[in-house]
């Protein structure tokens, strides 16, 4: 079957896609040798053909954005780079319907979430780093009788499928406000909203080269990343794909930050309000369908519960609806790729072999079976899941979550810190000191305390081991985008 779809947003914002898109270059698009199409992952429509870049695209690129940098960007003083960035930021929310619309089509995710949680999120970004930009020489970076901070140079920005448009924020956003320009490569599988942004940085007026925006393939992505023109290097993505960024970067001297693979655990104790603790383990994994690092993938409930749970945490997932990424009503859109999809089914199929219990929330009343075209997968829980799984140790980017017992606090401090992971988790129950002992002994970078995915531009976000290296947002997240060792530099 094929799903309806009623209309996105108060009354709808029509949006009207180009046909094809080139390179985002020296404050112009461009136009490339070769194209490739961007799909919907809902439909399999074709919504746009998009440029591939090659390594002379990518050439041009980073000499735009060198030439912006010396002439321009750097030595601008910190408060007119703050109104460029206010003027993003509210041309971001001048167009928050059409883009919420764009990202749904291209990420397959509902619109409420991309009109409720990202397009907000996007925004607060560009306002809050505008609020920096020129205050770097009072924010306690290096010595305090030191010279003030100054920019690093050219960043080469590489970003994954999920959540694109507030990637790009995080991204390009403190980057700016420092004073460096940038050249970005966003998925090949979700490049519209970057483009938009491409269209939104040439209303805003900024000089021509501060921004550049690259589209292609992985390859693009390692031309981007490998570039000896780039200075520093902002990836996420996979751990595998980050290693050998890491690898480049040493070589060539170049600073790096990486945010890479999560599967984040919630830990439910005893004492836990069950209802509460199900409502943010269901929102915090199957928002945005389970396509973010920090989904809440992997549940740890205390044995007395486990039973309550499960049956809460069913109950919600019961109610979710699949549908159209435009409908409204929509709460689990399509998988981003068939590559993905590939991904999840062959892990669930493992799942199942390896003897846990899979349940799978029923199709919404009035649909029969999921559509026969686009890339679809119900929301999905394995119960009585044990570190010998191999689902336990996965990243879990998808909507699928979980559900191993324990019975002491310690037994469950050992057992979340078993993976490679540790970019987020969750901490259910009443009791503070409880809350504070397992905090203090998860090897994670944020912790949720009965809360889950609550994100902030103040607050630091970012992993230990093969989630990530730095961090992004807050202060913390301005370091990675300075030179500490001084120089000259109106900030």
């Amino acid at each position: 079957m094929r799903f309806a779809h009623g209309a996105a947003g108060d009354g709808g914002s029509p949006v009207t896609l180009r046909g094809s898109y080139g390179l985002f270059i020296g404050g112009s698009f461009v136009s490339g040798s070769s194209v490739f199409k961007t799909i919907s992952p809902a439909t399999e429509e074709v919504l746009a053909e998009v440029t591939h870049g090659t390594t002379e695209d990518v050439d041009r690129a980073v000499a735009a954005a060198r030439g912006a940098y010396e002439r321009v960007w750097s030595v601008m003083p910190g408060r007119e780079r703050a109104r460029y960035l206010v003027r993003i930021a509210r041309l971001l929310r001048e167009r928050a319907a059409e883009l919420a619309v764009i990202e749904s089509l291209d990420t397959g995710r509902p619109i409420r979430q991309t009109r409720d949680v990202d397009l907000p999120l996007a925004v607060a970004h560009f306002f809050y780093h505008a609020g920096w930009a020129d205050k770097l020489a009072y924010a306690g970076f290096g010595p305090a009788a030191g010279p003030p901070p100054r920019p690093l140079g050219v960043v080469g920005q590489v970003i994954g499928w999920n959540s694109p448009l507030l990637m790009l924020a995080w991204k390009i956003a403190p980057a700016l406000a420092c004073g460096n320009t940038v050249v970005l490569k966003p998925a090949e599988t979700t490049p519209l909203t970057a483009l938009a942004f491409g269209e939104i940085c040439a209303e805003a007026g900024l000089p021509p080269g501060v921004v550049n925006i690259v589209t292609g393939d992985g390859l693009a992505g390692q031309l981007v990343a490998g570039h000896p023109g780039v200075d520093k290097v902002a990836f996420t993505g996979s751990p595998e794909v980050g290693r050998e960024i890491a690898k480049s970067a040493a070589l060539w001297g170049k600073r790096l930050t990486l945010e890479l693979g999560g599967t984040a655990a919630n830990i439910v104790c005893a004492d836990a309000d069950i209802e509460a603790a199900a409502r943010g383990i269901v929102e915090g994994v199957f928002i945005r369908q389970g396509h973010a690092c920090a989904a809440s993938s992997r549940v740890f409930v205390q044995q007395p519960v486990r039973d309550e749970l499960v049956a809460a945490i069913r109950t919600r997932m019961a109610a979710l609806r699949s549908g159209h990424p435009l409908d409204e009503a929509t709460d689990i859109g399509a998988v981003n790729s068939r590559g993905q999809l590939e991904r999840i089914t062959e892990l669930t199929r493992a799942a199942q072999a390896d003897g846990a219990v899979r349940w799978s929330a029923p199709p919404w009343p009035e649909q029969d079976t999921l559509p026969d075209r686009g890339f679809w997968f119900p929301p999905t829980l394995f119960a009585g899941v044990t570190p010998e799984h191999r689902i336990a140790g996965e990243e879990l980017c998808w909507p699928v979550l979980t559900v191993s017992s324990f019975a002491t606090p310690e037994e469950v401090a050992e057992r979340t810190s078993g993976t490679r992971y540790g970019l987020s988790a969750g901490v259910w129950t009443r009791q503070g000191a409880l809350s504070e002992w397992l905090a203090a002994r998860l090897r994670a970078g944020v912790i949720w305390l009965n809360s889950f995915g609550l994100l902030d531009p103040a607050v630091p976000f970012g992993g230990y081991q093969e989630s990530g290296l730095g961090r992004e947002g807050g202060r913390h997240g301005l370091e990675d985008y300075l030179d500490l060792t001084g120089g000259t530099y109106d900030g």
